[in-house]
């Protein structure tokens, strides 16, 4: 039948030519020497020679018309498609916009009898007004045809001054080669005197590939007929049905675009009460598309080939050896090559992989379930071995969990090493939730690993903590030769120790895991780099808690550097920002700074679900626009992390929210709150030094503030110069307490000046000059504050210089120091026409360099460039600008242009 089911359900009325240019070949009175039957003695039958019409709600679509257009300029078109895809409207529709005559004839399963098809071209191009002479004749004999009679035809056709269209419709009904021969001859030897249009949804036996290299061939094919969101919208309008464009593409994609599920899709929800719910919820097997495909497609098909289909409607992609596995027979290869070359909704992918159409594949589960039930998790199991065998990992457990076979699809994971995707990778949230389904009934030892993972991913430490234990309950009993299981207890028992706060334990698990990564196959490891840097990260984690800043540091810095896209992203993400709290902890502001952000640039890198990241970024910005007295940036810092798990569940995260926490309160002037802010709250088994030298910090302050001098020096007894940046922070409040002599000895216990930054060269300048100024020692206190001044320009270490009190004011007045400090710390002359300024500059912060092409998308965004013009002015795409913009607002640390533009201006960047 014709392919007209892009308006299916309409009436299909077949229309003769409007205006005759010859007369009615069928009428043997007007014409005596013309046949009125075709060999066989049958009559011409009219309807074949007639274009199909095209009824009210048809939806011509002008990229495709303009194509076919620009085919007049190849001999042969072909429009190939599956059935319902809008062949033969689209091939009617343009028809009948030509000037040139059209011949167009619907073939019939009676035409592979060469002189029945030829009788029937040189009827329909009597028809169109194209006759060929008496000297062509006519075929006399319906299973031959002279070639005498092609190659005068040929020659006719070739001496026509207005070329012939021949439009051949249903073209997948010609199978004999004979024809397709004498067709081939007759297109070559006609020249420009005949343009041939295939309308099939097969493969024609035609040699394309010839054509194709010679430039003669224009194809239109199954991407290019399926329908865009666009124009599915103006179709469904058509129908009188209104549907938002995000609406429209969700049913575009279910249908792939297909014209007859689109237009019966269309018919079926206007008769529902919410169209739009309708069209994004039908169930496919309860729907005239179901009707459609079952009539066109499935039930014309073999019983084999029917059971075939049936059993891979369960995968979302299948190969023949696959297919086989399911079917338990070897026939798959010859079936799926027919059905894909007679464009029965089985795409192929490459490599011999196949997939369903979106709705077909619904229909024919739902008819699994009918005709064969009880088989589909027996199916789902069969794929799940054979998915295990090939290397097939993500399908291998979504076929398994598909058949309620947990204990196989926890093996496969444990056994491939991939634990660590629970973790990190772009589908660990659907691992995650794919084995939320698991049921109690699976009790082998992965299955437990599986539990443990997914409870610890949470920081549910009892129940994490538990499932590991019973699990390594059972591989002590069970044979040897499960090192993969083995080294994912390891990794577990990192993560549970390095969560507990216990060091040693995550020292003892690293070490184990040494010993097992030896015993795993070695592409195992190479194709699951995330295991590895998982570990690695526990250890730096660990390490850091412990104070072993150096340690850490080795180990955090191999992680960061480690490949593995993806599968890497969070061990990375949390890597960079522990070097970015070891970097803060040791005075480096800027450094610290530089790897915050290259942390949230990794995290945001990832994408969706991880783009926000572990936060540990953004607590060390926040700590950092503390020491910038940019306050209000900390507090909004400290929001964005106020959700995460991590922040209370995780030491290190959790001292360090309370550290940035603290000292915000304390540059608020909030004490009281700030010593309840300093305790991290997170039990463990082992005290963090830095994180009690910083809770003791922020007690001895708040003593200090509420008039406490004397208690302020005590609570100090447990700081040491083993942590400089506090020692020189618990030295200056010695001194503000009273107690020069305690602040001198302080600074001079710091024995790690190589290791560390500004914030403690900076911090030692201001107490040791404090102490000259008190001594009367007024040139060294000059010097000294000169020195401190030069170390925190770069930084734009403000905070040392606000809590430094009021004996510092008269000196920052003098006019050396006064320039120093102009512009970043005081206020600067103000600019041509600009007031006086008496308040503090706004918070300034350079997140990095800008490179050359974000200074030259600066530019012309301060000269009110729209992004269009940048992208013209740079010869740039728009999509490039955009990624600059982001780039640039991000290093300036704004959020709209404007911002950027000021921001640029303050900072002398134009």
């Amino acid at each position: 039948m014709p392919d007209t089911y892009e308006n299916a359900q309409e009436p299909i009325v077949p229309v003769v030519p409007v205006v005759p240019l010859v007369p009615d070949v069928t009428d043997v009175t007007a014409v005596p020497d013309v046949p009125c039957a075709d060999p066989l003695g049958d009559p011409f039958l009219r309807t074949r020679f007639a274009l199909p019409a095209r009824p009210a709600t048809f939806l011509r679509r002008q990229r495709l018309v303009d194509h076919l257009d620009q085919a007049l300029g190849t001999p042969l078109t072909l429009i190939n498609g599956a059935a319902g895809a809008g062949k033969t409207l689209l091939a009617a529709d343009w028809a009948s916009g030509l000037r040139s005559p059209v011949a167009w004839l619907t073939v019939e399963v009676g035409d592979r009898r060469p002189g029945v098809f030829w009788a029937y071209i040189l009827q329909t191009l009597r028809a169109c007004g194209a006759p060929a002479s008496d000297a062509v004749g006519a075929p006399a004999d319906a299973s031959g045809v002279d070639r005498r009679l092609l190659a005068a035809l040929a020659a006719e056709l070739n001496d026509r001054d207005r070329p012939v269209v021949l439009v051949l419709d249903e073209y997948d009904c010609m199978t004999a080669p004979e024809i397709t021969e004498q067709l081939a001859f007759v297109l070559h030897h006609a020249g420009r005197g005949l343009h041939l249009v295939l309308v099939t949804r097969t493969e024609p036996l035609l040699p394309l590939h010839r054509y194709r290299a010679a430039g003669e061939l224009t194809e239109i094919r199954a991407a290019e007929l399926a329908f865009t969101p666009e124009e599915a919208v103006a179709l469904l309008e058509l129908h009188g049905l209104s549907l938002p464009v995000h609406a429209a593409r969700a049913l575009v994609d279910r249908t792939r675009g297909w014209a007859a599920g689109l237009r019966l899709s269309a018919l079926a929800a206007r008769e529902s009460a919410d169209p739009e719910l309708y069209l994004k919820e039908f169930e496919a097997d309860h729907s005239t598309v179901a009707d459609f495909l079952l009539a066109e497609v499935l039930k014309g098909q073999t019983q084999e080939t029917q059971d075939l289909l049936l059993r891979v409607s369960v995968l979302k992609r299948f190969c023949p050896d696959l297919a086989d596995a399911l079917t338990l027979r070897t026939d798959a290869e010859p079936i799926l090559a027919g059905l894909h070359r007679e464009n029965a909704f089985v795409e192929h992918l490459g490599h011999s992989w196949y997939q369903l159409h979106p709705l077909f594949g619904e229909i024919l589960r739902a008819h699994l379930r009918v005709r064969l039930p009880g088989l589909e998790p027996e199916l789902h199991r069969r794929a799940a071995r054979w998915l295990r065998r090939s290397g097939f990992l993500p399908e291998t457990l979504a076929h398994s969990a598909a058949a309620d076979d947990w204990d196989f699809a926890a093996g496969a994971l444990i056994d491939d090493l991939a634990i660590g995707r629970l973790f990190t990778g772009l589908r660990s949230d659907d691992l995650a939730q794919l084995f939320s389904a698991m049921g109690p009934e699976a009790r082998s030892p992965a299955a437990d690993l599986v539990r443990a993972a997914h409870d610890l991913s949470r920081y549910d430490l009892d129940r994490g903590r538990a499932h590991l234990r019973h699990a390594e309950e059972q591989l002590a009993d069970d044979a040897p030769d499960l090192a993969a299981a083995q080294l994912s207890c390891a990794l577990l028992e990192a993560l549970a120790a390095r969560l507990t706060g216990c060091p040693s334990r995550v020292e003892k698990a690293a070490e184990a895991a040494d010993e097992l990564r030896q015993e795993v196959p070695a592409h195992l490891l190479d194709e699951h780099p995330e295991l590895t840097a998982l570990l690695l990260t526990h250890l730096g984690s660990a390490r850091l808690w412990a104070g072993r800043f150096e340690d850490a540091r080795a180990v955090l810095t191999t992680v960061a550097g480690t490949p593995g896209g993806a599968s890497t992203v969070l061990p990375r993400e949390e890597s960079m920002g522990h070097l970015a709290l070891l970097d803060y902890l040791n005075g480096w502001l800027g450094r610290a700074e530089r790897k915050a952000l290259a942390a949230l640039s990794e995290a945001e890198r990832a994408g969706p679900p991880q783009a926000s990241g572990s936060g540990i970024g953004r607590l060390v910005l926040a700590a950092v626009a503390v020491d910038r007295h940019e306050l209000g940036r900390a507090q909004a810092l400290l929001d964005e992390t106020a959700q995460l798990p991590s922040v209370t569940r995780d030491p290190v995260m959790a001292a360090g929210r309370a550290l940035a926490t603290a000292r915000l309160l304390l540059a608020r002037g909030k004490a009281r709150a700030a010593v309840e802010a300093a305790d991290p709250a997170v039990s463990t088994a082992v005290a963090s030094p830095w994180a009690a030298s910083h809770e003791m910090l922020v007690a001895s302050a708040a003593h200090l503030a509420e008039g406490r001098p004397d208690r302020a020096a005590e609570v100090l007894q447990g700081v040491s110069g083993d942590q400089p940046v506090c020692a020189v922070e618990a030295a200056a409040i010695q001194l503000a307490a009273g107690r020069p002599g305690a602040a001198v000895d302080l600074l001079d216990s710091i024995r790690a000046e190589g290791l560390t930054g500004p914030v403690v060269t900076v911090g030692a300048a201001l107490v040791r000059a404090r102490v000259a100024e008190e001594a009367g020692d007024t040139a060294t206190a000059h010097r000294l504050v000169a020195q401190a001044l030069l170390g925190a320009r770069r930084e734009r270490l403000r905070r040392p210089f606000l809590d430094a009190g009021a004996w510092i004011r008269p000196l920052l007045a003098t006019a050396p120091l006064h320039a120093l400090a102009a512009g970043w710390l005081t206020p600067g002359p103000p600019r041509r026409g600009e007031p006086p300024r008496t308040e503090p500059l706004p918070p300034l912060l350079v997140a990095a360099e800008l490179s050359g092409r974000e200074h030259d998308v600066l530019e012309r965004l301060a000269r009110m460039m729209s992004t269009e013009e940048i992208a013209a002015d740079l010869y740039l795409s728009v999509n490039t600008v955009k990624t600059h913009l982001k780039s640039v607002y991000r290093k300036l640390a704004v959020n709209r242009r404007n911002e950027a533009v000021r921001r640029a201006r303050e900072l002398r960047l134009l």
